[in-house]
């Protein structure tokens, strides 16, 4: 099981990389501080590294060559720096790849599972892309819903309901956590729509013979 170093401040974000690393089959270890990165890093020994540029006391890109030049651990910076520019600046400094932020679960984890694969630093074949409730398979990679041989295929908006919902399964989950988390993926809906999104997956879900696994707690939120 590959081990996935993340250097990220924003502990939010730390927690939802951590979440969905784990969710898919991969170790997971974090920077709790900045003073001696490098030195972390190289003392865990990971098998990818996701870095974020901007850091406290610390600049990703000179971070990524400090590392590359030491280590052969693959890098794959994932930040709010969204140019170009800033893209090509982090793959001189000797990044296998550049996600941008907000990120895309499937496409982030299949960036990873590439890199992985060309470093030839894959363990296993059998790496976990689903998050299981109540019999119900939600596929990270390809953004589909599945219970026994029937399949349906998400939106975005409705991948990220569902994601957030599995993540948090036997709990309950507010609307107004959901709209939050939506809005820091840059998915910018209200409570009406929140609703229809709501409906249209209880929809799919019917469809493929699971209609009853998000029940309303009402006043409070859902529960898968």
């Amino acid at each position: 099981m590959e081990l996935i170093y993340i250097i990220e401040d924003e502990a939010s974000i730390r927690m939802e990389l951590v979440q969905l690393l784990t969710h898919s089959g991969y170790r997971t270890a974090a920077a709790e501080s900045f003073d001696d990165i490098a030195g972390d890093v190289l003392r865990a020994s990971p098998d990818l590294i996701l870095l974020d540029v901007n850091l406290p006391g610390a600049n990703g890109t000179f971070l990524c060559r400090q590392i590359r030049e030491k280590a052969d651990i693959p890098i794959i910076f994932v930040t709010g720096r969204s140019t170009s520019m800033d893209e090509l600046e982090g793959m001189m400094a000797g990044a296998d790849d550049y996600v941008a932020k907000p990120y895309h679960a499937p496409v982030l984890l299949a960036r990873i599972a590439a890199v992985l694969k060309r470093s030839g630093k894959r363990k296993s074949v059998d790496v976990k892309n689903q998050l299981v409730c109540g019999g119900v398979c939600l596929n990270i990679l390809n953004s589909t819903v599945s219970f026994g041989e029937k399949r349906s295929e998400l939106t975005k908006n409705e991948f990220r309901i569902c994601y957030y919902l599995f993540s948090h399964s036997g709990q309950i989950v507010p609307r107004a956590d959901l709209i939050e988390d939506l809005w820091e993926n840059q998915i910018f809906i209200d409570d009406n729509t929140l609703s229809v999104n709501v409906t249209r997956i209880r929809a799919k879900l019917q469809e493929i013979g699971a209609g009853e696994l998000i029940k309303t707690r009402r006043g409070q939120g859902y529960i898968v």
